[in-house]
């Protein structure tokens, strides 16, 4: 007995070191891959019997000591120590630099901070589309270290799933042609996963499936050496309309229209009810969990913008039982997580008794809620806390990456602290449902710190913020992020870029106005104070400047335009000939700012979309999809993803403002009207032109170097403007 107690406890002890051993190591390896240059100024160390997620930072000698429960909390606390000591700010995107400074301050009293909330989720569906869809093994090496160093510990994983529904199609009998016929173009499979669309821009390459089933098998093995809980997809009852081929008597029903799409590629779904429901959930859980392990949490979304194929509320309920049966079956621990995006998208049919019937047809704690729009609609106070279910508060802060200052940050995190203490016992955390990145990183910063005990005022974060975007304490920045804080963004996010991304449309338009809740001549005050800044070394500074900057154009642009159209009412040619010139001027303007930062540019979109080819075809096909997404979408979503970049603006908007400006100039000029139908179908002719130019013609190459001075141009713009602005 006593040799097997000896034995127990040198197990127990090996057990302990090797766990040790893989936090600490994978915290080094992290920061030589952020700044090896000062990897070694670091000392990472395991802490024991913690209550909650907790990490301390403290200095000896010239080491800083990071300790934490594990590798997560470690990462948070070195970001913490990063972000306030170092005025370091870690971008979500590989190549923007990091600076730290030469010497690494040291702490005076050792920091102690624990985890208010047990999880921190973050993505969405659509980010695999709009922001991720030509990522590599590098984009998105760097961003699980930015979502380490921020806390998340559950982030969706969705990639590389159509490899295993291909294996699991053709088991089915189904063949390679109604397989990949079945799914979407790349850029649009987030809404083929969500059972809003088939066929879109198909078929899909089978290059890409073999190359997005590797790069998943990456992306989750170095999640989980973070101690994150990747949630993996599972099956939510879409299948091929082929499958009814295979299968006659099965049932199915066509899902309802969605996005304006034709009814070719309108979705099918087969009834939870349905006996070969479950073998499906089966071949795919088996064949997924073969690849990539299982944390046993699965994304299953089956009603999102569609209807279900009954309204009755005691239907809902045994629909939802046997999803969730069928995912148990094969993995006993399994916890089903679903956004709550449908209850706020149709209020009209999801009432309460139907709520209630689909929520509480699951057994207690396994089923996670998203509360997914909180800044907005906080389904929790609307549903007796999800009628006692598990969920996340969440903000989403932005629709399809429009590059536009909206988000009710601060309001958010008001509401985001009153959930907290008043959401009920089973809320379990918090997270962030973006739609893109390509927007400020700060709202999601300032909502996941909340996740954990730091007791700091939002006055003294938003100064802190200030100084590490320009490396040093300036009251000029900090004065400006004030402004943006506290008087611009406080409106809730929508689906809204600047009227430049827009279609022209004659007296039209005046609802794109992002500035309804504050002047732009304050947004132009911000502006300025940015451009008091000592440099503009500072990576977050320059997109700084270029946001606000192109805000302001945009906003201004609106302005004009609506002038444009009263000269249109008026038929004063003059009048229109100027407010045109104008116009095409502040284009040219905008499309010059945004060509000093990469992100902030088509180029790179386009450029990582050709990379995933390996033949000129395949090439042509990726582009193709990736003009599409940001520009015409598909169905009645154009304009939807509209971002204000170099290259798109130049080549696309304003090729489409021309044709507007000229075609009234000339009508007024003659003395006729114009005819509105032409126009539009001219409209509709630049657009699809650009769509399917893939011949690289119409690109130029213009990003500028961060030495070719973005801190004068921008003050230069701002002097142009200044006087203009109202």
């Amino acid at each position: 007995m006593k040799k097997i107690l000896s034995i127990l406890l040198f197990l127990v002890v090996v057990c302990q070191i090797r766990a040790e051993d893989t936090n600490i190591t994978t915290m080094h390896k992290m920061t030589q891959r952020l700044f090896p240059q000062q990897a070694s100024s670091f000392d990472f160390r395991l802490l024991n019997d913690t209550s909650a997620d907790t990490f301390t930072i403290k200095s000896e000698g010239n080491k800083i000591i990071i300790s934490g429960n594990n590798a997560n909390s470690m990462a948070v606390g070195l970001n913490h120590y990063l972000k306030n000591y170092c005025l370091t700010t870690i971008s979500w995107y590989k190549d923007d630099p990091i600076e730290l400074p030469k010497t690494l301050p040291s702490i005076s009293t050792e920091v102690t901070v624990k985890a208010n909330v047990p999880t921190r989720f973050f993505l969405n569906y659509c980010t695999f589309g709009y922001s991720m869809t030509w990522w590599k093994w590098s984009d998105w090496e760097h961003f699980i270290d930015w979502m380490a160093l921020n806390g998340i510990n559950m982030p969706l994983a969705i990639t590389g799933q159509e490899a295993i529904w291909y294996k699991v199609w053709s088991k089915l009998g189904l063949t390679d042609e109604e397989i990949r016929g079945y799914f979407t173009g790349p850029a649009h499979l987030p809404w083929h996963r969500m059972c809003n669309l088939d066929g879109w821009q198909s078929p899909l390459p089978k290059e890409w499936l073999s190359s997005q089933a590797a790069l998943q098998e990456q992306i989750v093995a170095r999640e989980r050496e973070f101690n994150m809980r990747p949630v993996l997809p599972a099956f939510a009852g879409h299948v091929p309309a082929a499958l009814k081929r295979a299968y006659p008597n099965i049932k199915t029903t066509r899902v309802s229209e969605w996005g304006g799409f034709a009814d070719q590629y309108r979705c099918t779904f087969l009834n939870p009810m349905d006996s070969l429901y479950a073998i499906i959930q089966k071949e795919y859980l088996t064949e997924q969990t073969r690849l990539y392990g299982t944390n046993h949490i699965y994304g299953i979304d089956p009603f999102n913008e569609i209807d279900p194929p009954s309204w009755d509320a005691d239907s809902l309920g045994m629909m939802a039982k046997h999803i969730y049966e069928s995912v148990a079956a094969v993995d006993p621990e399994a916890v089903w997580l679903q956004m709550t995006w449908l209850f706020y998208a149709d209020i009209k049919h999801w009432t309460t008794p139907r709520i209630k019937s689909y929520l509480r047809s699951v057994p207690q704690d396994r089923l996670i809620l998203l509360d997914y729009f909180c800044e907005y609609t906080e389904i929790w106070k609307q549903t007796d806390s999800y009628f006692g279910q598990p969920y996340l508060w969440c903000y989403l802060g932005n629709f399809g990456g429009n590059t536009t200052l909206t988000g009710n940050v601060k309001e958010s995190g008001a509401r985001l602290e009153n959930a907290l203490i008043n959401g009920g016992g089973n809320l379990k955390g918090i997270g962030s449902t973006l739609e893109g990145l390509d927007v400020m990183q700060f709202p999601y910063e300032y909502i996941l710190e909340k996740a954990w005990n730091l007791n700091v005022d939002d006055n003294k974060w938003i100064e802190c913020l200030a100084d590490r975007h320009v490396g040093c304490v300036s009251q000029s920045v900090r004065d400006a992020w004030k402004r943006l804080f506290n008087d611009i963004y406080v409106q809730v996010p929508r689906t809204l870029g600047t009227l430049p991304g827009y279609r022209p449309a004659l007296n039209k338009n005046s609802e794109k106005r992002t500035s309804n809740v504050y002047s732009n001549v304050e947004l132009l005050e911000v502006w300025r104070k940015l451009n008091e800044a000592p440099s503009d070394r500072r990576d977050a500074l320059r997109l700084d400047l270029i946001t606000v900057g192109r805000q302001v154009l945009g906003n201004y642009f609106l302005d004009v335009k609506m002038e444009f159209d009263r000269m249109v009412e008026a038929k004063d040619y003059q009048a229109l000939k100027a407010c045109g010139e104008k116009m095409k001027e502040i284009l040219n303007d905008l499309d010059k700012l945004n060509a000093f930062h990469p992100y902030c540019s088509l180029d790179k979109w386009i450029d990582d979309a050709r990379k995933m080819g390996d033949s000129p075809q395949l090439k042509d096909y990726y582009e193709k999809n990736a003009r599409n997404l940001i520009t015409t979408w598909g169905g009645s979503l154009n304009d939807y993803a509209s971002r204000s970049w170099a290259g798109l603006i130049r080549d696309y908007y304003a090729k489409r403002w021309e044709m507007y400006i000229n075609t009234f100039i000339k009508a007024a000029e003659k003395g006729v009207e114009v005819d509105q139908k032409q126009l539009e179908d001219e409209l509709k002719e630049i657009e699809e032109g650009w769509v399917n130019a893939t011949d690289r013609k119409d690109v130029r190459k213009d990003v500028h170097s961060t030495t070719d001075g973005l801190l004068s141009f921008s003050t230069f713009l701002f002097s142009k403007y200044q006087r203009l602005v109202k």
